[in-house]
């Protein structure tokens, strides 16, 4: 799909560096992760897991797919999407706790040495480990490795700095869909709710805060407004402009606050 694994073949990575070029959403691992995220029956797609198994590579390394790289978020989508279509991504599994940061949650720069923890890698592989436990049951280190993870996002409210208490970034608190890699308040949420749900848990009161930003942005007439796209190479746009009333973020909103308010 889109020839590569994580860009598509021949794709210029300098494109990316290009005022509002974004990067391209096109390649197998992207179009793996939509089509899972939005429910497709993995046996529409049998052999698949096979087929990757023999034929793709990692733009990094060259390494074999289904055993992951070195970018946490990378992996995190391919532990999810491994599950799903019934490859063996065990091992890969394995890695995740081994690369959790001191701080409880992870960093896709870590090989470049960074030792601090991000919102967006953190979220990202909190979705992925979840995906993973969801259709195998996942094993004790990687619950362990989850729930701190989930305690990074949870001390900062989802939308501060331990540090210091000040706002993480303004794109925490704004909304578009497909939410891809970037963080928001929204992406957080449901992926909390997701958790819950699996552990049979009440919701933290520390979402509250994150919880209003969502209930703030909802509109009169109950949906929620496109605010951005994430500008990039797309097989088809998914959603709406910018400015108009998204129905995925309608849904994703309308469902949080549901969960939220019938939990109090």
């Amino acid at each position: 799909m889109g020839g590569g694994s994580y860009f598509p073949r021949g794709f210029d990575f300098a494109e990316t560096q290009v005022e509002g070029a974004g990067q391209p959403w096109t390649a197998t691992t992207w179009t793996l992760t939509t089509l899972r995220e939005w429910g497709l029956d993995a046996a529409t797609l049998e052999g698949t897991a096979a087929l990757l198994a023999a034929n793709s590579r990692w733009d990094y390394d060259d390494l074999p797919y289904w055993g992951g790289e070195v970018d946490c978020c990378i992996n995190a989508m391919t532990l999810a999407n491994g599950a799903w279509l019934g490859a063996d991504v065990g091992e890969l599994a394995r890695w995740f706790p081994e690369h959790r940061l001191a701080d409880g949650g992870w960093n896709c720069e870590w090989v470049e040495g960074s030792t601090r923890s991000s919102f967006h890698s953190t979220l990202n592989t909190l979705k992925g480990v979840l995906s993973y436990e969801k259709a195998t049951g996942g094993f004790p280190e990687l619950l362990a490795a989850r729930h701190a993870g989930e305690e990074y996002l949870l001390e900062r409210r989802l939308l501060h700095r331990l540090s210091t208490g000040e706002p993480v970034a303004s794109w925490a608190q704004h909304f578009a869909y497909p939410f891809r890699w970037i963080y928001s308040a929204l992406n957080a949420v449901d992926y909390f709710r997701s958790a819950a749900l699996h552990d049979g848990t009440a919701p933290d009161p520390r979402l509250a805060e994150a919880i209003e930003v969502i209930r703030a942005a909802r509109q009169e007439d109950g949906t929620w407004i496109q605010e951005r796209r994430h500008p990039g190479l797309a097989w088809f746009e998914i959603d709406v402009p910018v400015g108009e009333p998204s129905p995925w973020l309608t849904f994703y909103g309308t469902r949080a606050l549901a969960w939220w308010d019938d939990a109090r």
